[in-house]
């Protein structure tokens, strides 16, 4: 199962959306890649030969799941904590 990485279309137009340098761009890709967790391909029926995208790999799709799991996991335990907080303010009122 490979997924595209949102608007991949190379990576000066990655640079631009996130905001970095494309050498960052290059470098973090790379250590994606070696990570397995992106892989990348050539588009077959561009003119321009040296266009590629950039996939989610089946590793890559398990790894952001797993990022994502442990964010909302993270968030809802500040939202409790959050909650408890207002509750002993609100009995000092």
């Amino acid at each position: 199962m490979l997924r595209k990485v949102p608007d991949s279309s190379g990576q000066m137009s990655l640079a631009k959306e996130l905001d970095i340098s494309i050498g960052k761009v290059n470098y973090v890709l790379n250590a994606l890649i070696d990570k397995g967790l992106i892989k990348v391909e050539n588009f077959k029926n561009s003119n321009n030969k040296i266009a590629y995208r950039y996939l989610l790999t089946q590793k890559g799709v398990i790894e952001k799941f797993e990022l994502t799991k442990y964010f909302i996991e993270r968030k809802k335990l500040e939202y409790d904590e959050l909650q408890k907080e207002l509750e002993i303010l609100s009995k000092k009122t």
